[in-house]
């Protein structure tokens, strides 16, 4: 796999301020991201959860390493007994009425890549239907 990180862009119907909410707020990223027990916009919290494919489920470890309130949040993205490390970036940018997000997620090579599920392909599915699907129905509805 290339040391190229995966980006995905996307505009939504809704103030930066709702996106922000929406990627920051815990009992708002339940409805549309994954189950976090809990989760902190702060540089340093450390946050946990389950996700995966339908044959395996992994357990993410993750850290908040930036935060620039309503504009950027990254985090690391690693998995619990498994070698490698990537981040995750959260980009807002106010387009008027709207909100584009820019998500990137680097270092994705450092996975093990005998495994399906850290492949890059798995990956570009993942952030299509989270940022493309899920992220974009709560939204609408908020």
């Amino acid at each position: 796999m290339k040391a190229e990180p995966f980006v995905i862009e996307r505009v939504y119907n809704a103030p930066i301020t709702k996106v922000w909410e929406a990627i920051t707020d815990n009992n708002k990223m339940k409805e549309w991201y994954f189950q976090l027990e809990d989760f902190k916009p702060e540089v340093g919290f450390t946050f946990t959860f389950n996700g995966g494919s339908k044959e395996k489920t992994y357990v993410h470890l993750c850290e908040v390493t930036e935060v620039i309130p309503g504009k950027k949040l990254s985090h690391s993205w690693n998995y619990q007994g498994y070698t490698g490390g990537s981040f995750v970036t959260w980009e807002l940018f106010d387009e008027g009425d709207k909100t584009r997000l820019k998500l990137t997620h680097a270092g994705l090579e450092t996975f093990p890549q005998d495994i399906k599920d850290f492949s890059r392909e798995s990956f570009t599915k993942g952030w299509t239907h989270i940022t493309g699907t899920s992220l974009a129905n709560y939204l609408e509805k908020v």
